[in-house]
This record gives structure tokens, sequence and C-alpha cells, in this order.
């Protein structure tokens, strides 16, 4: 079967990481990337040997004097591709929605445009199948996708009854900390709740989950703080073992010296990421709590990273080349290093799974014994 043609509209925080993990897949192929600058962005894309094209016409001789290798404008990029992911700034990807129309292919969208502009607002592991064969989806913001990921291995067991989430965002990405970093402050945001919320129900529909949010003077991702009443006493263990067992999600420790949002990015660095990106979900095992009627969380997101695997899912998902969640996310998450423990020498992922599921087992005995008469078994 030949590779599936894949061009980025917008080669920024995003495109530029889509642009990489599309070249580690082995059923899909880079077919040009699109800019409206000529500095040292787009240079990198031309040292990787991405083909390069002018996101609007007027921008091609700027960029050709500039000494940047054009191949042509988007129109032409639209002739070489089957799927389009569509990276460029809030409101300018829905501007572009009919040229891909006009052109017959299909495009995937970010999480700064509206659910109406697709109808499919898209989290690889709750909701694949209903990309499946469409001509359009949208993957969801870094925040959302985090508590889609987390929420899922509650939802699935039925255990929500109303959710709650506090998100303190980064106050701006690394790169641009010179044009617009904050300082000294705190800023929160008066809509309550927060658009993170009601995004997360586009994707687990029926979800209670109400959000708060605001931004903090740093710029290495966002940090949670979710709390979860549940429709019957969930133990600690319990919870410990749905996380384990959901995809995408990664356990770290403050016992580790993984203390803040900072050591964990280091970690990354010293594990050799690419630009220290963490694609999974950090989860603090070590604050985990629970009590007879809510679940508690902390978690960090590592905002220009975490969707990355969700473009290449949702790759295969519209064009239909694998009809299966766990198998594409499985060749996703291979192909670009994505773990469930991120220091497997010392914390062996088959050694954590037993441990898991033999407490369990454990817990689920003493109940028996004291003749519990809970619910219905969630796994």
């Amino acid at each position: 079967m030949s590779k599936i043609r894949v061009g980025i509209n917008g080669y920024g925080v995003i495109g530029k990481r889509v642009a990489d993990a599309v070249t580690l897949q082995d059923d899909m192929e880079v077919a040009g990337v699109t800019a409206v600058n000529a500095d040292y962005r787009i240079r990198v894309a031309a040292e990787r040997t991405y083909p390069i094209f002018a996101a609007v016409p007027e921008k091609l001789p700027m960029m050709r004097e500039a000494g940047i290798p054009v191949e042509g404008t988007l129109a032409d990029l639209l002739k070489r591709v089957d799927v389009m992911i569509d990276c460029t700034p809030k409101g300018v990807g829905a501007m572009h929605k009919e040229a891909y129309e006009t052109a017959g292919i299909k495009a995937i969208f970010q999480g700064a445009e509206r659910h109406e502009l697709t109808g499919v607002s898209f989290v690889a592991q709750v909701n694949y199948a209903e990309a499946l064969n469409k001509q359009f989806a949208r993957v969801v913001s870094c925040n959302t996708t985090a508590l889609c990921r987390i929420m899922n291995a509650f939802n699935k067991r039925k255990w929500i009854k109303r959710a709650r989430a506090v998100i303190l965002r980064r106050g701006t990405d690394p790169w641009e900390s010179h044009r617009d970093g904050m300082i000294n402050t705190v800023i929160p945001e008066t809509k309550v709740p927060s658009h993170q919320g009601p995004d997360a129900t586009t994707v687990i529909k029926g979800l209670d989950l109400t959000t708060m949010a605001g931004a903090g003077p740093y710029n290495l991702s966002h940090i949670h703080y979710a709390m979860v009443e549940t429709t019957r006493k969930v133990s600690l263990t319990e919870l410990r073992h749905a996380l384990w067992e959901e995809p995408r999600l990664a356990f770290v420790r403050s016992s580790d010296g993984l203390v803040a949002l900072n050591s964990v990015i280091e970690l990354m660095r010293d594990l050799g990421r690419p630009r220290n990106d963490m694609w999974e979900v950090g989860i603090w095992e070590d604050a985990l709590a629970a009590d007879d009627r809510e679940l508690y969380l902390v978690f960090q997101v590592h905002n220009e990273a975490i969707t990355i695997p969700e473009n290449i899912d949702a790759i295969r998902a519209l064009t239909g080349i694998e009809t299966d969640a766990v198998k594409s996310m499985a060749k996703t998450d291979k192909a670009m290093g994505v773990l469930k423990t991120f220091l497997p020498a010392t914390i062996p992922e088959a050694a954590t799974h037993a441990a898991m599921g033999a407490a369990l087992k454990a817990e689920r005995a003493e109940f028996q014994e004291e003749g519990y008469k809970g619910a219905e078994e969630p796994f």
C-alpha cells in the first residue's frame, strides 16, 4: 500500500512536531509544509528537507528572495496531498476549509477551531471510530486532550457523577517568551466554566465536567488539579489501576525528585526527547487520593506536545488505513517512543502492571471476605 501523503499547513509549534512525527511512521510521509516567513523556523524545515510552500501567494517572492527553497504555494501543495493537517493560528484554519473541500482532500484542524467546523472532535482512545473515513476532524486542545484521556478511564467504568478541574496554564510558549511573557502575577479566567469543560463533552458525550482556568508566569507546560465525584466509593488501588491501564498516561513521583513542572521537563531532556516533548499526561502518583465520595488528581500537560500522537491517529482514522484505534495508537506510540513508565530500567512496566493487578486482586478478595456489596465490577 502506498503511503498517505500528508501536508502541514503552518510550520509552527504544532506543525513542526506533526511533520517530524509523520516522518517516523511507515504508512505516511510529509508531502510539504507551508509558512509565511523566512526566519529560522522555516529554515529548519529546509534543513529537514521538507518541501516548502508559501501559505499565501503574496509571500512567495519574499521567501525565495531570502533563499528559502519554495516549491510553490498552498494551492500547489493541495494537489500533492491526501490529508492536510491545518496548524495555522486560531480562526485561520476555518478560512481554509473551503479550499480543502474544493481540492477534495481530507483535513485535520486543531483545537483552537470550533467543534462546529468539523462536527468531529477527536481524542484517539475515546472516539476513534467516530472519525473513520470522515473528510474533516478536529484534534482538541492540549488541555482538553488531557482531560479526555483522564476522564475516559473513569467514564467507561461508570464512575463519574460529576467532575471538576482547575487548570493553571503556562503564560506563554517558550519560543515567544520575549514577546509576551508574564512576571509576578497570575491572570484568572473570569468565565466559568472555562472552555475546556464544554469542549471535552464534544468528545465524551454526556460528561459532567466543570473547569476553571488561569495563567501563571511560567512556560513549561500546564498543571491540572482534578476532583471527581464518583457514583460509588472507589479505592485508591482502583484509581491507580484505572489510570495505569489507560493509554498515554504515565506516573511521575515526587519521591523520585520529580517535584515540579520544570523537573519533569528536565527528565524529558535527560531522556533525549526531541524538543523535550512529553506526549503523555504526567500524573503525580504520590498525589493521588480517594475518599468515600471523590477522587483527587494532579497532572502535567505539555501543551506543545500532547496532541501530536492524536494528529497521527486522526490521519489513519480519516483515511481508513487502520480501523482499529488500539492498533493505530500502538503503531503511533511505538514509532514516537510514547511510554507508560519513563524509567523502565528501575521502574519496569511489566513489574508495575503486575503489582497493580496483584494489589487490586487482594483488595477485591478482602472486600469479598467482608461481604462487600459494591457496584458492578468496573473492570
